[in-house]
């Protein structure tokens, strides 16, 4: 039985052409079922490719293979099959091993080549994880451009032992030379630094180097992204600064209500905001956090601090840095941090597979999540707050049809339990008796919304609402001058994607006509 649709078949042909020398994939393959898929997955994609050959080589883990070319030292290798939203990891693989040059400045490119050591990356990743393949296509060209570096790409459902043994509760987690490196989302940008302090220093003084921005736009969703796109287009000088672009965006997994657009992925979205920003001329810095924001000083222009000393100015700052996850506060979130406390059912939901586990709040996101988990868990528990479920009605119906889920309303959670290396219990309380009840679980999902990305902003003078929301009129205008603000963290009515392209955009104009006309 094929492995590949019609529709992959495509754009394994459509890709297979950017190959320019041998590329061999060498499998260590088993008898089981997942050694049977991929021996069918690899032969249909050398049946593509002359330039593509299979052959088996045993390895420590199988089923895996290894993806090679005799006319290079490159050692990257998938360990179970490369599917779902690393099906695209596979194929950039392939295609760079190929000789394709992968997508990066020449100044991190050579970076990367001038790396001396051994660099041994494993990351596990699961299947349906939106923030594992980034990890994953950013370490495999680094293995592609420097002989030093190897990488293992392991899916954690197919080696469940070896991820247990390891300790992971959740992914993307990345390994080097057998020690823990990283957890979660990094781009080559935020992996390079790790490996060469003196990169980390060169960058941060680039930055430095800049020369004023006419206007400086802090963050990089689609609000952020969208203001800087339409400076950018008015001639404007226009510079954003973001941990990542996309922002919220890279952790949401299917989008189906922007208009025009029938489907997308967050992180697809994501990297065509990135291409939009750097297309309009826009200079992104990234990864790069700001700290704190000063009004106009003698010099007419306003200051943003940013980490490691670099201080941007300009004449006119769109504050526009979204919202993070809001936390529960309650003991044990911080220390089970990714040992069973998580925000990501996506992500991390396959670890859990057979164990009970909990969802904390009862609203949409909290009710979905449930669902999925469903799938894979024998019991799932939803704690919430209010004395009923916000979540739609379609959701609570679905909810009840799985038999496994049990809700906990007018509940406040209390604390969350472990046994110092992995998470055993939630411990919550009923609102209306103050009875204390325990519920044995491995997994707590926390789904309890969001909150501004507004703290940098204390001592600033911008006013900011109890909700941590910056204050703006219609224009997108705040209380000091040259300074506007868009997207989640300002006082918009609704918080979804196309409304903040809108607010972006409506800051943004707002910005110029500021600059240009004074007003």
């Amino acid at each position: 039985m094929a492995v590949l649709s019609e529709a992959l078949q495509q754009q394994v042909q459509s890709l297979t052409k950017l190959i320019k020398r041998p590329v061999v994939l060498q499998a260590s393959l088993g008898d089981d079922d997942r050694s049977a898929k991929m021996r069918t997955l690899l032969e249909e994609v050398a049946a593509v490719s002359s330039a593509i050959t299979v052959e088996e080589v045993a390895d420590e883990r199988t089923p895996s293979f290894a993806v090679t070319t005799p006319e290079a030292e490159i050692s990257i290798r998938f360990a179970g099959l490369p599917m779902g939203h690393e099906f695209e990891s596979f194929m950039l693989a392939l295609v760079q091993v190929g000789g394709h040059p992968p997508k990066l400045d020449d100044e991190v490119k050579a970076a990367i080549q001038s790396l001396d050591g051994t660099y041994n990356f494993v990351t596990y990743m699961s299947l349906t994880c939106q923030n594992c393949p980034e990890v994953v296509q950013s370490l495999n060209m680094m293995a592609v451009l420097n002989p030093n570096i190897t990488h293992v790409a392991v899916e954690g459902g197919a080696f469940e032992d070896e991820v247990k043994d390891r300790g992971v509760m959740s992914v993307p987690a990345v390994f080097l030379n057998g020690e823990a490196f990283g957890q979660g989302r990094m781009s080559v940008g935020d992996i390079l630094p790790k490996l060469d302090h003196g990169q980390a220093a060169k960058q941060a003084e680039k930055w430095r180097s800049e020369e004023p921005f006419d206007i400086l736009v802090c963050g990089a969703g689609p609000a952020g992204v969208a203001a800087a796109v339409y400076a950018a287009r008015k001639g404007l000088r226009t510079g954003m600064v973001a941990e990542r672009v996309g922002g919220q965006v890279l952790d949401t997994m299917a989008i189906e209500n922007l208009i025009a657009i029938p489907h997308t992925e967050g992180p697809k979205l994501g990297s065509s905001l990135k291409q939009s920003a750097t297309g309009a001329g826009v200079v992104v810095m990234e990864p790069l956090s700001v700290s704190g924001l000063s009004p106009k000083g003698d010099d007419g222009l306003l200051t943003v601090y940013c980490q490691d000393e670099v201080d941007l100015k300009a004449k006119a700052v769109i504050v526009a840095t979204g919202a993070a996850y809001r936390t529960l506060g309650v003991p044990g979130e911080d220390e089970y941090r990714n040992k069973g406390v998580t925000f990501c059912p996506h992500c991390d939901g396959p670890l859990f597979k057979g164990q009970p586990v909990a969802v904390v709040g009862g609203g949409n996101s909290g009710v979905e999540a449930a669902i999925d988990l469903a799938n894979i868990c024998p019991e799932v528990h939803v704690v919430e707050f209010l004395s009923e479920c916000r979540a739609d009605k379609v959701l609570l119906d679905a909810a009840e049809k799985t038999g496994k889920i049990t809700f906990h309303t007018n509940s406040a959670v209390q604390e969350i339990t472990g046994n110092a290396n992995a998470v055993t219990g939630l411990t919550y309380v009923e609102r209306d008796s103050d009875t204390a009840t325990t519920l044995q679980v491995q997994g707590v999902f926390i789904q309890v919304g969001l909150i501004p990305r507004t703290d940098w902003l204390q001592g600033s003078g911008l006013e900011i609402t109890d909700r941590g929301e910056v204050t703006i009129d219609a224009r997108g205008v705040t209380n000091i001058e040259g300074v506007f603000a868009a997207g989640d963290c300002a006082t918009t009515p609704y918080k979804q994607i196309v409304t903040a392209f809108g607010s972006g955009a409506n800051a943004s104009l707002s910005a110029f006509e500021y600059i240009a006309m004074g007003r």
